[in-house]
């Protein structure tokens, strides 16, 4: 069973930058595929970023491509999602989930651990 702990959220200015970290408790995330996905107020859940399991590859959502980046710890134990620029259409509550495959993978279906979430509110 892996547990996953999402940190790093908060209130932040437009423009400003947040790092979200998700650790894994009871096993590495070594050869899984992790992504991060958000729901917005009144919205559905969303993909937004996912890097594989042996960390070669990532996707993201179009709007936060070339504003966000997501990277593994050192150690496996950890991935990051760096948020830079942020808009108030980024404010939701952030989701980082894992599979068992390397993935990657952009839909929900595909993820066997979900996080409890961490909130992301930006301030125009």
């Amino acid at each position: 069973q892996v547990q996953l702990v999402e940190s790093g959220g908060g209130l932040v200015q437009a423009g400003g930058s947040l790092r979200l970290s998700c650790a894994a408790s009871g096993r590495t995330f070594s050869n899984y595929a992790v992504a991060w996905f958000r729901q917005g107020p009144g919205a559905d859940r969303e993909f937004v970023a996912v890097i594989s399991g042996n960390g070669l590859h990532t996707y993201f959502e179009d709007s936060v491509e070339g504003r966000f980046t997501i990277s593994r710890g050192d150690y496996e134990d950890s991935v990051y999602l760096q948020m830079n620029d942020l808009k108030p259409d980024d404010t939701a509550v952030y989701y980082c989930a894992a599979s068992f495959e390397l993935g990657p993978y952009k839909t929900e279906y595909e993820y066997d651990f979900w996080g409890q979430g961490t909130q992301v509110t930006v301030s125009s």
